[in-house]
């Protein structure tokens, strides 16, 4: 059957703090020398689906740069291939952003219906996971469904973030709480994962009237076609993960350090290859007074002194007699002599002084005073192209914007929970 696949990569990211001020979350770096969309857009061509459209609103220019044609996944191709679709105005004056999930393929159904599939599967572009869509894709046929809904069982205490649902022997979805408060509902949880009949997807989409508007597929579509069309829950028991906290990205970047997740989320499998646009870089170099412990090092890193636990992406540069321990450190950093950088996301282009310390205490727990809810687990962020003079002393929950330069800094020391 012709399937279309719809990535939606237009999200802000505003829970990844400064990590997000340029570019919209799928493209934001992972694992060394990814960005996070390569995750799904993999998954889709070793899946076997080659027509896919990435719905992209902001700050796209990343992310754009980034797919370009689709080389790297093998989608540069003149039947199907990869279509980047961003708002536009249309024939309708009142066109504006995309209010949601539901909207924004909603305003692309003149392009669904040009390339006329028979089911239609829209995807997160901004989620960690290996996923064979066939399965899937197979099991709706099987079922009969009008819409099949990705699940998987998270734990009790994070039900608030997801869609929960309730289902029959049969696996029929029965009910739908788009993130309830109450912990009552029960944990499976809907992984932002659709398979649709096309035509039921236009129908329901196209019903939608200014007291029932269509915005949200979780809001909106999902809980109304429970009531009047076959709506299944596919199970789903791999390893999957929303890095869309400063906690859960550092989490899992680290994680791959550790031999149980680097089995589930191999990225040395040949047979189902995490592809990306690699950039022209030359080989990794250390140092004579070197040290690596646990860590990945990205091509392009020159290291001359300890990273412990650590994923550096490429064109870091760690000088002599500097520490970096738990941390995430983005594209073309440079770390001075001396200087430690100690459980923190570092973005790309940064400059920390030489014998600097970034992440100095041992009070995790001091949230950050501007964002108390996003930085309160011990972790300092520092935004794109900051510069940190030498000599500095920075605590823990720390946020130093992007492009903050050394006259920003006030004193020899910022401590815990402070902004800058």
């Amino acid at each position: 059957m012709r399937t279309l696949a719809i990535l939606m990569a237009g999200g802000a990211g505003t829970r990844l703090t400064v990590l997000s001020d340029k570019r919209a979350k799928p493209a934001v770096p992972f694992a060394g020398k990814y960005k996070i969309i390569d995750f799904t857009l993999s998954n889709c061509v070793n899946s076997g689906i080659y027509d896919v459209a990435v719905l992209t609103q902001y700050r796209p220019h990343s992310l754009n740069a980034h797919i370009g044609i689709g080389k790297p996944w093998d989608l540069d191709r003149q039947r199907g291939g990869v279509h980047l679709r961003q708002p536009y105005m249309g024939s309708n004056a009142d066109m504006d952003w995309y209010r949601g999930t539901a909207d924004a393929v909603y305003r692309n159904i003149d392009f669904i219906q040009e390339k006329n599939p028979d089911l239609v599967i829209i995807l997160s572009g901004d989620h960690i996971y290996k996923m064979d869509y066939r399965h899937m894709l197979d099991y709706h046929v099987e079922k009969g469904a009008d819409l099949t809904v990705a699940v998987m069982n998270v734990p009790l205490e994070e039900t608030d973030r997801f869609g929960i649902m309730t289902v029959n022997r049969n696996m029929r979805i029965t009910e739908f709480h788009e993130k309830p408060k109450a912990r009552d509902k029960g944990t499976l949880a809907s992984m932002g994962i659709y398979v649709f009949n096309t035509d039921v997807l236009i129908n329901r989409l196209s019903a939608g009237t200014e007291e029932a508007p269509q915005i949200d597929f979780g809001k909106d579509v999902i809980p109304n076609m429970i009531t009047q069309d076959k709506v299944y829950a596919y199970a789903f028991d791999g390893y999957w993960v929303d890095v869309g906290t400063v906690q859960s990205y550092w989490e899992t970047n680290l994680a791959l350090n550790n031999p149980e997740t680097a089995q589930v989320l191999n990225l040395a499998d040949p047979n189902w290859v995490i592809h990306t646009r690699s950039e022209e870089r030359p080989p990794v170099k250390f140092g004579p007074q070197a040290q690596v412990v646990n860590s990945l090092i990205s091509n392009g890193c020159v290291v001359r002194g300890r990273v412990e636990r650590s994923v550096l992406s490429p064109g870091v540069y760690v000088s002599p007699g500097a520490v970096v321990r738990e941390s995430v450190i983005i594209n073309d950093t440079w770390i001075g002599p001396g200087a430690i950088v100690d459980r923190a996301i570092i973005d790309e282009n940064v400059v920390i002084g030489a014998g600097t310390c970034l992440g100095h205490g041992d009070d995790l727990t001091i949230a950050n005073k501007q964002m108390p809810d996003k930085l309160n687990t011990g972790i300092t962020v520092v935004g794109s192209g900051a510069q940190i003079p030498g000599g500095l002393v920075i605590g823990r929950n720390v946020l130093i914007h992007s492009d903050c330069t050394e006259t920003d800094f006030e004193g020899t020391e910022i401590a815990s929970g402070e902004t800058v």
